[in-house]
């Protein structure tokens, strides 16, 4: 069986009692960054054997993972933060173990996107989540789309890409209200609610730390 397991998207004390216990118990873990990951089996003490996949795994390494699942293993998914297959390369190995008829099962955690929605103060009740935006190709035709959208919006951002991004939901959007969450649930956790202009205006007087969720 695959587990998909949520972890901490910041403070490590937000993970279920299952999540440990599956842990604890499958075959193996297989994680996006196995040092990262044993900042946090270290604390539950949690010695399962560790093997990585990430967004660099080439299709030797997935088919090992799914021949070892296909034996009978269980393997426990884990992110770097959150639920995996969110923007991140969990995908591939989920739809890999669909069509060879394994079974998952999800153990469901901490969100940043259902976080900073909580956060933000704009609608839940229907939203677009589209993840990090296209860097290149794709990005101005994507963003003329949104200029229709009525739902609220949810984009992931890099500290070093956030300027850019504001001025280009600016240009597209127009003056939205707007709300940026920060480092949610570590120790500088913030959420700046304003508008595009003003965020701009303080990420320009301000370096951008962290990592940002947008809701729009």
């Amino acid at each position: 069986m695959l587990y998909i397991v949520s972890t901490p998207i910041g403070n490590l004390e937000d993970i279920t009692l299952r999540a440990i216990r599956t842990l604890k118990e499958v075959d193996y873990i297989a994680a996006e960054d196995t040092r990262h990951a044993q900042i946090l089996l270290k604390k539950y003490e949690i010695n399962t054997p560790v093997t990585s996949y990430h967004s660099y795994t080439n299709n030797s390494k997935l088919e090992h993972i799914v021949q070892l699942l296909k034996d009978g293993k269980n393997i426990a998914l884990i992110s770097d933060a959150g639920t995996p297959g969110i923007s991140d390369p969990a995908y591939s190995l989920i739809t890999r173990a669909i069509a060879e008829d394994i079974k998952i099962c999800p153990i469901p955690g901490p969100s940043a996107v259902l976080s900073a929605l909580v956060m933000s103060g704009k609608a839940m009740h229907h939203f677009l989540y589209l993840g990090f935006l296209p860097l290149k190709k794709g990005r101005q035709t994507l963003l003329k789309k949104l200029a229709d959208e009525e739902e609220t919006i949810v984009i992931y951002e890099s500290p070093h890409r956030i300027l850019r991004t504001l001025n280009d939901l600016l240009t597209y959007l127009g003056d939205r209200d707007i709300a940026i969450c920060r480092e949610i649930t570590k120790i500088y956790e913030e959420a700046l609610r304003c508008k595009i202009s003003d965020a701009i205006a303080h990420f320009t007087k301000t370096k951008p730390r962290g990592e940002f969720v947008l809701v729009i």
